[in-house]
C-alpha cells in the first residue's frame, strides 16, 4: 500500500502543527472573544498574575510536548515496522 509509506511525513507535520494551532489561539480567541487558555494566558499578562502566566505556559508546554511524542510514537513503529528498535 503506497499510502502508508507517506503516512510518517503526514503524522510527523500534523504533529508539528498543533504547536501553530496553540500559537494561534491567543490571536483567535481574543478576536472573537472566545473563552480559552489563548485568551486566560493574554488576560494574566495584563494583569500580571505570574503564577497563572507560569501554569499556562506549563500547560501549553506540555500539551506540546505529549502531542510530540505522541505523533512520533504513533509514526515511527506502528506504521512501518522496518523502524522498530531492536
Amino acid at each position: 500500500m503506497r499510502f502508508k509509506n507517506s503516512l510518517i511525513p503526514l503524522i510527523t507535520v500534523a504533529g508539528v502543527q498543533v504547536g501553530y494551532l496553540l500559537g494561534g489561539a491567543v490571536v483567535t480567541e481574543e478576536v472573537f472573544t472566545l473563552p480559552g487558555v489563548g485568551r486566560l494566558l493574554l488576560w494574566a499578562v495584563f494583569q500580571r498574575d505570574y503564577p497563572l502566566v507560569q501554569g499556562t505556559i506549563l500547560f501549553i508546554s506540555l500539551a506540546l510536548h505529549a502531542d510530540r511524542i505522541s505523533s512520533w510514537i504513533s509514526s515511527t513503529p506502528y506504521i512501518d515496522p522496518r523502524i522498530r528498535r531492536g
